[in-house]
């Protein structure tokens, strides 16, 4: 089968930067759908029907017209965090033909010297800015595709209340064009209000001397949740996260998830990891939402209810951890039943009674029990003692792949 559908990248010197078969597509399309700006770029020559996008965005313009001679226009490279991949999620590939320009960060590396293989990008068009949080790590070098022209200034506080204001910021407008500008600062002295709206921001982090040492391996410190009490404690967490054993795109459900600490952690591993929060409780719902913002996990969804009640009707999970409701009836079984086979579920006991369905449990679909101790030096007078927290009964197993 031919391709019907034509996406060509265009960059910000236009027409006259396009390769031939881009120009040829474009000159034999009966219909151009893109965003004025992409649109004012083409000439008069170009004769097809032209057709901004809907608002709000949709694809329907474009797959009504399957079968005719259809070109979508889109800034850079439409692979990279643009319309062709969004279009490559509803067409079989031999239905289209990608003909991609520069995309703005390769401009950007290569403006900068920057290798671009060494260099972390994120998008923040229509996307919270606290997934920036996530990113921030002494040395590492950062890409980011602005929403608009105010991205810059906002990106700068953040830097700043998170401990990296001494980081070295370059903003470059209009990349490609005539009209191309590169502004150089620090996050601390960045005091540009707005800038154009297409522009690219590159960052060289620096963490201030009291900025907080938050690694991607599990175990983050107490101290960077807010919490009620209600929290996974460090040790436990870090051997909690490992029998989870998070992976590429899987999903979590953190079933009664108090301050949210290991759907937090879990989707920190890496970026297409996903998590659901259960909780009924509204004030540890509002830690769950700080938390995740603060840690650079916005994504994580919050599901307001208890559980089992809570868990109908949710997509089925790759991995579960029980940290609240051990005791409540069916909530295991809803957990065992909507678990994806092959998948790993942990479940963590303080109480005597909670300890004891953790064996029931055992004693019904196998596992391994583990007992955690964990004790800490503290002051006694003038010396120093170890204080025994309170000891943890683990239960974590796999799903049978028949089952």
């Amino acid at each position: 089968m031919s391709p019907w559908l034509t996406v060509v990248g265009i960059g910000e010197d236009g027409f006259k930067g396009l390769g031939k078969n881009a120009r040829r597509a474009l000159l034999g399309a009966s219909r151009i759908v893109g965003g004025q700006r992409q649109l004012d770029l083409l000439p008069v020559c170009i004769r097809g029907e032209r057709q901004l996008w809907p608002s709000p965005f949709s694809l329907a313009p474009v797959l009504e017209q399957r079968g005719e001679a259809v070109c979508v226009l889109a800034s850079g490279d439409p692979m990279f965090y643009g319309v062709g991949a969004s279009l490559a999620r509803q067409l079989p590939s031999e239905e289209m033909l990608i003909l991609p320009a520069p995309s703005s960060c390769a401009l950007a590396a290569a403006r900068l010297g920057w290798p671009l293989q060494e260099v972390v990008t994120l998008s923040l068009v229509a996307r919270p800015l606290a997934a920036l949080n996530a990113q921030l790590f002494s040395g590492v070098r950062l890409l980011l595709l602005s929403n608009d022209g105010q991205s810059p200034a906002a990106v700068a506080q953040l830097l700043g209340e998170r401990g990296f204001g001494s980081s070295r910021m370059s903003v470059l407008e209009h990349l490609g064009g005539d009209a191309e500008r590169r502004i150089d600062s620090t996050a601390n002295a960045w005091n540009t209000a707005s800038v154009a709206d297409l522009n690219v921001i590159a960052i060289e982090c620096l963490a201030d001397a009291q900025a907080p040492r938050l690694s991607r391996l599990a175990g983050l410190p107490d101290s960077a949740f807010q919490h009620d009490g209600q929290l996974t404690k460090r040790d436990v967490r870090a051997i909690t996260l490992a029998r989870l054993a998070p992976t590429p795109g899987e999903l979590l459900w953190d079933v009664g998830a108090g301050s949210g600490s290991i759907g937090i952690e879990w989707m920190r591993t890496h970026p297409s990891c996903r998590a659901l929060a259960i909780e009924a409780d509204d004030g540890r719902q509002q830690l769950i939402e700080y938390n995740r913002d603060a840690l650079g996990v916005p994504g994580l969804q919050l599901i307001r209810g208890k559980a089992p009640q809570a868990l109908a009707g949710l997509e089925r999970p790759d991995a579960i951890f029980i940290g609240g409701g051990v005791t409540r009836e069916g909530v295991f079984e809803t957990c065992w039943e909507q678990l994806k086979p092959g998948g790993r579920l942990v479940a963590n006991a303080v109480t005597l009674q909670s300890e004891v369905a953790l064996m029931n449990w055992r004693e019904r679909f196998g596992g391994e029990l583990t007992r955690i101790h964990v004790a800490q030096a503290q002051p006694l007078g003038e010396f120093d003692t170890w204080r025994q927290a309170l000891p943890i009964t683990l239960l974590d197993l796999v799903k049978p792949l028949d089952a």
